[in-house]
């Protein structure tokens, strides 16, 4: 599959919506590839920068040199909407969302070389706080992703019992995560390469382990609601920015500032 309007195989979209996951491999093209690599770095040493200016090592689940997640500053690249509003992910919204999908949020998550920590067992919903429709994550790897440097495992639905259910999660002391599921299930590590694309719907229970390698471990994660969330008084939730409506791309760089 490449960044054209060719629909994802029905078997994948069942998988979705069944397991609460699918896969493609290596389908993000290399210059846009090259692009993320680029702004990564640039907001990763923002992030850092920042952090030293206010004498912070540890700002809620972000620990400087270790974990980074660096949320909702698109607005500060020249490239980044480049790839969030792509056709690509235009096909990934319409294979799990439908037709309709909103930005409502993105990040950078990264584990540094030989330090990079684990991220416990959650649900992203469970961040959230209150009830809402399921979004969907779609979490980029930017580099090979294996158990060493710290991937990505997915309790599929069946497993997790989440097809419909938020779990209660509770804060984990040290790390500042939000635990989830507190089972023997080790759940299925993800291995694929750069480029790749791992689609989970915000139900789904996902942890990631550490980075014992001598490389970063980057990941791009742009996450889309079929419909804005609201928070419980009525504000929005981070963004709900048009993407697609009746299936087609809506969104508009010139106005969104």
């Amino acid at each position: 599959m490449t960044a054209t309007t060719t629909p994802l195989p029905a078997d994948l979209r069942r998988q979705y919506q069944e397991e609460g996951f699918f896969i493609l491999p290596a389908v993000i093209p290399t210059p846009m590839l090259d692009m993320l690599r680029q702004e990564c770095g640039i907001f990763v040493e923002r992030c850092d920068r920042e952090m030293e200016a206010r004498g912070k090592t540890v700002d809620g689940i972000i620990h400087k040199g270790k974990r980074y997640f660096i949320s909702n500053r698109y607005h500060e690249s020249q490239h980044l909407y480049k790839f969030i509003f792509s056709e690509l992910l235009a096909e990934v919204c319409r294979a799990t969302l439908g037709p309709q999908a909103y930005l409502f949020h993105e990040q950078w998550v990264v584990k540094g070389p030989e330090q990079g920590m684990k991220f416990a067992w959650h649900q992203d919903s469970g961040y959230v706080g209150y009830p809402h429709r399921p979004y969907l994550t779609c979490w980029c790897p930017l580099d090979d992703v294996t158990e060493a440097n710290g991937t990505v495992y997915i309790l599929p639905h069946n497993r997790g019992g989440t097809r419909q259910t938020i779990h209660t999660h509770t804060q984990e002391a040290g790390t500042n995560d939000l635990v989830g599921y507190h089972g023997p299930d080790p759940g299925m590590p993800v291995i694929c390469p750069a480029g790749s694309i791992v689609a989970f719907s915000s139900y789904t229970l996902h942890r990631s382990g550490a980075n014992t390698t001598s490389k970063m471990r980057r990941v791009y994660l742009p996450q889309y609601s079929a419909a804005p969330i609201l928070r419980p008084e009525g504000r929005l939730h981070a963004f709900a920015v048009p993407f697609l409506r009746d299936g087609r791309i809506v969104y508009d760089h010139a106005t969104d500032r």
